[in-house]
């Protein structure tokens, strides 16, 4: 039996929509999928197959329930090596805080031979629904994204505190301790009147966005718990959401995420 291939790709932001014609050519034309939590299921039910298996591989932060790497790679090569084409799909964008570096090592390992196809990331998603331009004359000359990790040594906080009143700082996954992340920048010198932004469920039904300030947002956001996903925007940006805020979700609603699954 020969062997197939590997389609690594980006599926966006949360809405079906905002989807690659690439990507739906490969949707159509997959033996099985191995989709991320944060792909919203209307991309596979409309546009993959109805007898193609669609295979949940979630995660989610630290969650015990996450299913481990080394199982979602072994799963794909193992039908890759059956002679399939495997559509690897992940939320947002491949190049941006997705794990692709293992399964790419794998794929060369084993001599399988893949495709990628970019995505539109959740930092571009959130910005454009919520009216927050990244970058703007005046208020901001580049951008910059993190992923934030609980074990975060003094030195990124240093960085994350740097240039701020000239760069965008987007953080990813950094929604759940923001609170002891905004009151390190404080410690550092960071201006309290700073705006700070958070958007849930970005580009879905259920988006909802938080603006406030650095000395603000302690009091204001006390107690919540941001859903998940969460991204972070800090930066003069944010003060642009007010007068550029478009969005009106047409449901309000709960995530259309599906709960983690098991391989």
């Amino acid at each position: 039996m020969s062997v197939g291939r590997v389609i690594l790709a980006g599926a966006g932001p949360g809405d079906p929509e905002l989807i690659t014609l690439k990507l739906l050519c490969a949707l159509q034309s997959a033996d099985i999928i191995l989709s991320d939590r944060l792909v919203h299921p209307d991309i596979c039910r409309l546009h993959a197959r109805a007898s193609v298996p669609v295979v949940l591989v979630g995660k989610q932060g630290y969650h015990p329930g996450s299913v481990p790497q080394v199982d979602i790679t072994q799963r794909m090569l193992d039908e890759a090596m059956a002679g399939k084409t495997v559509l690897r799909l992940k939320g947002g964008d491949l190049a941006f805080f997705s794990n692709v570096l293992d399964e790419l090592e794998a794929l060369v390992k084993m001599n399988i031979p893949y495709e990628l196809i970019p995505g539109i990331t959740a930092a571009s998603g959130a910005s454009a629904l919520a009216g927050i331009p990244l970058t703007g004359r005046g208020f901001a000359r580049s951008v910059q994204f993190i992923a934030f990790h609980p074990s975060t040594e003094d030195s990124e906080y240093d960085r994350l505190a740097c240039d701020l009143e000239n760069v965008t700082k987007v953080l990813y996954m950094g929604a759940a301790r923001l609170i002891s992340v905004l009151a390190a920048l404080r410690e550092r010198g960071v201006d309290g009147s700073m705006p700070v932004a958070v958007v849930e469920k970005a580009t879905t039904t259920a988006q909802r966005v938080h603006v406030s300030t650095m000395e603000e947002a302690p009091a204001q956001w006390a107690g919540l718990d941001f859903g998940s996903p969460a991204l972070v925007i800090i930066g003069r940006v944010v003060s642009l959401h007010h007068r550029f805020d478009w969005y009106e979700p047409t449901e309000a609603g709960t995530t259309p995420y599906p709960a983690l699954p098991s391989v």
